[in-house]
């Protein structure tokens, strides 16, 4: 494996397969803070001059993190299908780069070849290309996922309902609900944040969103992101979930720092399948972010982006209905500013995609972060244009719950209005017999949440 190059006079010799990639990656605070990114562009250059020029197979036979001391790794090589990568095992990043940007190269290609690469080789193509590279290859993927409803065809942009309230409020939280779906927005999922980590409290807000879905008939599905123990608790009690949700971390520690493993995921995969309420067969909610591993001290060395690819390859395991990144949720110490965001955000979606995930991004900052508002409307057309499968929809695009900045309800109206996309087919039909909707457009009595009360 030759980790040496020589650029304009200077020879650039690495010690490692983790430094090379931590190198090659665009720049990032996150990488900056663990003190493991380029020193300057030159350094850069280089190391993604040599990384181009490894092979799929250097990748994979110098793991970063051994499968005998991480599971997330051990997940990751026991999908590898070994008859596909021994057709590419020999091809380099670069090969991998223009074979998924070529233009004769369509999803089923795409589909077929991402059953022979690891989470590693992943992040190591994403870090080869432009955001505009991002875009384009990720636009090639479609990834369709059913729970209660099908989402992620072709031109549509689903959306999430994320009726959260500073109090788990049910009254608060109807409200705030009636006004997404009077946009058209909910067909991802009604899924709310919950302050209050109970059983108890997450019973009483999965049973009033099942109740808003049964009296008005909606073609959706429910979902609150509490703890995955949390969630089995309620669930055991009888509370109607129709899927379970957990964020993921891309190294055990990680998820360590979570409070789950593999173990607690495979019973939650089996209670949820038994007991909830979703038709499924994608019956899991996961959420990513680049940067949680190093704010838990269980990064190892690595960088932000390859941890945020190994997340998708843990998420792969149970077939989920949906993932998403929240990508500046974490705070400038990770992602500074907005070109930093943008640019986690195409790769955190490019990624997924490759990997077979029904990708959405929660196109957000905090509001301590070098961003505004106008930087996450960059953002999610450029997500649009890429395919992504749905983005998330909070009142007026402040989250009063999570104190951050995200996507309006509006704002996914506008992006399906400009960009010529559709809600998901079942959600369409239902809210065009409710006549918020007609011919693809919204009507006049759209964004009108009396009409549920």
């Amino acid at each position: 494996m030759k980790l040496k190059v020589a650029l304009h006079g200077t020879v650039f010799q690495f010690k490692d397969l983790k430094e090379v990639l931590a190198k090659a990656n665009e720049e990032k605070s996150g990488d900056q803070l663990a003190g493991i990114a380029a020193q300057d562009a030159k350094e850069r250059m280089a190391a993604k001059l040599v990384l181009s020029d490894l092979t799929l197979g250097d990748i994979r036979n110098h793991p970063l993190l051994p499968p005998e001391t991480d599971e997330v790794s051990r997940v990751i090589e026991e999908a590898v299908n070994e008859n596909i990568y021994a057709e590419v095992r020999g091809w380099t990043v670069a090969e991998l780069r223009e074979y998924l940007l070529r233009q004769e190269t369509g999803n089923n290609e795409v589909r077929r070849i991402s059953r022979g690469l690891t989470s590693e080789m992943v992040a190591a193509a994403a870090k080869l290309m432009s955001n505009l590279d991002l875009i384009q290859a990720a636009s090639k993927m479609e990834v369709t996922s059913h729970c209660n409803i099908t989402i992620g065809q072709k031109g549509v942009l689903a959306g999430r309902a994320q009726p959260n309230h500073p109090t788990d409020n049910i009254q608060g939280i109807k409200a705030s609900l009636f006004e997404a779906l009077s946009y058209g927005i909910g067909d991802a999922v009604l899924g709310i944040n919950p302050v209050i980590d109970t059983a108890e409290s997450v019973k009483d807000i999965l049973l009033v969103t099942k109740e808003v879905m049964s009296k008005w008939q909606i073609p959706t599905q429910n979902c609150v992101l509490a703890h995955v123990k949390t969630q089995m608790r309620a669930i055991r009690q009888g509370a109607p979930a129709d899927m379970v949700f957990q964020s993921l971390a891309g190294s055990e520690d990680g998820n360590k720092a979570f409070g789950i493993n593999v173990e607690m995921l495979d019973e939650a995969d089996d209670l949820i399948r038994r007991e909830g309420t979703g038709t499924g067969p994608n019956l899991w909610y996961f959420e990513t972010g680049q940067g949680s591993e190093l704010s838990a001290e269980a990064h190892h060395g690595i960088d932000q982006v390859t941890l945020e690819s190994r997340c998708y390859g843990l998420a792969r395991k149970y077939k989920p209905f949906i993932v998403n990144t929240v990508v500046g949720f974490i705070g400038p110490e990770y992602l500074y500013d907005s070109k930093q965001v943008i640019r986690a955000g195409l790769e955190d979606h490019f990624m997924g995609k490759l990997q077979q995930l029904p990708m959405g991004v929660d196109v957000c900052y905090t509001n301590h972060m070098k961003a505004d508002q106008n930087d996450m409307d960059n953002l999610a057309v450029l997500l649009a244009a890429a395919g992504v499968n749905y983005l998330i929809g909070v009142p007026m695009a402040d989250d009063c719950m999570l104190n951050y900045q995200s996507t309006s309800f509006h704002d996914i109206a506008s992006l399906r209005e400009m960009m010529r996309l559709r809600p998901a087919p079942e959600f369409e039909r239902w809210l065009e017999r409710m006549g918020i909707m007609e011919n693809g457009r919204l009507t006049p009595i759209a964004g009108d949440p009396t009409m549920f009360m």
